[in-house]
Formats: C-alpha cells, sequence, structure tokens
C-alpha cells in the first residue's frame, strides 16, 4: 500500500530525486542518477524508494540500446483536494476566463470559508 507523501520521510537526495522527476514530467533511469550526480548504484535506490512509497512509476524499458527504467511522477500525487471547496469543484477548472464576480466563484468561495 502506497503512503501519501506528507507521511513518507524522504532524504534529502530523495526529494532532489523526486523535485526531477515531477519538473521533467519522466525521466529513464540512466539518465536520472547522472542528472543528480550520485552513482547508479545510488540512483536505483532512490527510484526504488520512490517506487515503493507510490511517489513514482518505475518501468522497464530499453534506452539507447540498453535495458533501464522510466520514471514518471505517480498520477495520484496530483492533489485535487485543493479545487474543492466541500462537494464543489473550482468554477475555473477548464474555464479560460476567469470572473471573480461569478455566483459559481462566489459559492464556491463560500463553501471554503465554512469548511470545517
Amino acid at each position: 500500500m502506497s503512503v501519501a507523501p506528507a507521511e513518507v520521510d524522504l532524504s534529502e537526495d530523495e526529494r532532489d530525486g523526486l523535485e526531477l522527476i515531477r519538473q521533467t514530467g519522466g525521466i529513464h533511469q540512466s539518465d536520472f542518477w547522472k542528472e543528480l550526480d550520485i552513482s547508479s548504484r545510488k540512483g536505483s535506490r532512490i527510484a526504488e524508494n520512490l517506487s515503493s512509497h507510490g511517489l513514482i512509476q518505475r518501468e522497464e524499458t530499453v534506452y539507447n540500446g540498453h535495458n533501464t527504467y522510466h520514471l514518471e511522477p505517480a498520477v495520484r500525487d496530483l492533489e485535487f483536494a485543493m479545487l474543492m471547496a466541500g462537494d464543489m469543484l473550482s468554477p475555473f477548472i477548464g474555464e479560460e476566463e476567469v470572473n471573480a464576480n461569478s455566483d459559481a466563484f462566489s459559492q464556491w468561495l463560500m463553501n471554503l470559508a465554512y469548511e470545517e
């Protein structure tokens, strides 16, 4: 069972690795450890740990003729709760224009203010 990111005690190298994977949107493990300037062995341990906590997805692949893994941020890592006020989704999701005076936004803010 995976653990919520806030509950995971990550080392500084693991936090750096997770941030790199999030920033790139996905990276091959053979490039991952080079970008972090660490050994391939340490890079592999970091990737395995992040994967075991459910923070990244790690899939076998062939890259530049070599077997490696592709590391991607876990989809569950997205925090959709930040868009919610009670059971109401932010009215600005999918909207190109933001109207801060709209009734939908006012209602969403009121729900947000009165959450327990």
